[in-house]
């Protein structure tokens, strides 16, 4: 009788108390090599000892990020599907495309785990030595300078959007999955720039094979301290970048909690917030109830911008 009892109580006890019982799958939303998936295979690493069952990162890359988050907010809300994704997906893609997922409602935010702001590159050969010449260039052949960024939609597209809005310029726009691809059409002279982020341009700068132009950070990034802001000069451009974690919407908050405290742990780590700091990345903790607030602030914002550049879908 005792041990029926024992056995009633077990089967009662919620799924989300025995959680994790399983591996936790993360989603990268871009390929191999580039800075979502470096960020992800540390955090996941860091967060191992609170999922002793194991953590899997899964590159799946495609829309500017939004097809990692469409296959998670269309998941088992059970927390063994998650999502490590820039900000960019969920309040630009999603109103740019029909997609799974609207609006900061449609999904669970766990954590925000770092931010960052994007620069303007070009490669050592070009005859671009300050953003000035390039600017100067594209005024005298509008149309003509193509610029490449990590796909449509993303933030680095919106803040070359901003740019050329604020230098009455007109460049080509062209979106690349990630740095993997837009990396070797720079060096390979198929576009002129390109917008990236500063951990993936530091090796190419570092091996004298690019150049940074401009850094769109409110104040100058030490790891780039020679590289002027876009407001020293002159020009109202600071788009940055969040990359957070994400749940389908009706994940048993115990769950989440489990998630946020594996993932807080791992980027409290020194050494992750080194490798940050190297790679011109801020760590950038907010848990999931300011995020969310955080989240539908920036959703509005963007509203108007993709709206001024007629790129908003009714």
């Amino acid at each position: 009788m005792r041990f029926v009892v024992w056995l009633l109580a077990l089967i009662a006890i919620p799924a989300a108390a025995q959680y994790p019982e399983k591996p936790v799958t993360l989603l990268a939303g871009y390929p191999p090599g580039g800075l979502v998936d470096v960020v992800s295979r540390l955090v996941a690493e860091g967060m191992k000892p609170k999922l002793p069952k194991g953590i899997n990162v899964v590159n799946r890359p495609g829309a500017a990020g939004a097809l990692a988050v469409a296959e998670v907010v269309r998941s088992a809300p059970d927390g063994y599907t998650i999502v490590l994704t820039p900000h960019s997906a969920l309040v630009i893609a999603a109103q740019m495309q029909n997609l799974a997922y609207k609006t900061p409602d449609d999904y669970e935010p766990i954590v925000n785990l770092v931010s960052y702001y994007p620069m303007i590159a070009v490669r050592t050969e070009s005859d671009y030595k300050t953003l000035n010449d390039l600017i100067a260039d594209a005024k005298a052949n509008p149309g003509k300078l193509r610029v490449g960024s990590p796909g449509e939609g993303t933030s680095s597209h919106l803040n070359l959007e901003e740019f050329m809005r604020v230098t009455g310029t007109r460049m080509i726009h062209v979106p690349f999955q990630g740095w993997a691809q837009s990396s070797p059409a720079l060096l390979g002279g198929h576009i002129e720039a390109v917008v990236a982020q500063p951990g993936e341009l530091r090796g190419a700068v570092d091996g004298k094979r690019m150049r940074v132009l401009v850094n769109f950070r409110p104040a100058r990034l030490q790891s780039f301290a020679d590289v002027p802001t876009a407001k020293e000069l002159g020009l109202d451009v600071a788009n940055g970048v969040w990359y957070m974690l994400l749940a389908p919407r009706g994940t048993p908050a115990s769950v989440v909690q489990h998630l946020h405290d594996a993932a807080k742990a791992a980027i409290e780590e020194p050494k992750f917030g080194a490798d940050m700091a190297n790679r011109g990345i801020d760590v950038d903790y907010r848990p999931g109830g300011t995020l969310r607030t955080d989240l539908w602030r920036e959703y509005k914002l963007h509203t108007e911008i993709l709206q001024r550049i007629g790129m908003l879908k009714n």
